[in-house]
């Protein structure tokens, strides 16, 4: 399965601003520190991510990147 939500986890800076928006509540803070001693956000269950792009709009530092799978059309 790919990736929807993506962190860069030695950047990210435990603010948990995006924990706090996500409306599928997969975001949460690893139980292990980055190169910057902060405990970096990261996503549990990539397959209820929606792809909303909410925790990367609020991300003061640009730490997430969102990718949107892709819509299979329907030929008529």
């Amino acid at each position: 399965m790919e990736k929807r939500v993506v962190f860069n986890e030695e950047i990210c800076k435990s603010c948990s601003l995006c924990i706090n928006v996500c409306p599928t509540n997969v975001i949460f803070l690893a139980d292990y520190l980055n190169g910057k001693g902060y405990r970096p956000a990261s996503v549990i269950e990539q397959e209820k991510c929606i792809s909303c792009a909410k925790c990367a709009q609020i991300c003061p530092d640009s730490v997430i990147t969102v990718y949107r799978p892709e819509k299979k059309k329907v030929s008529v």
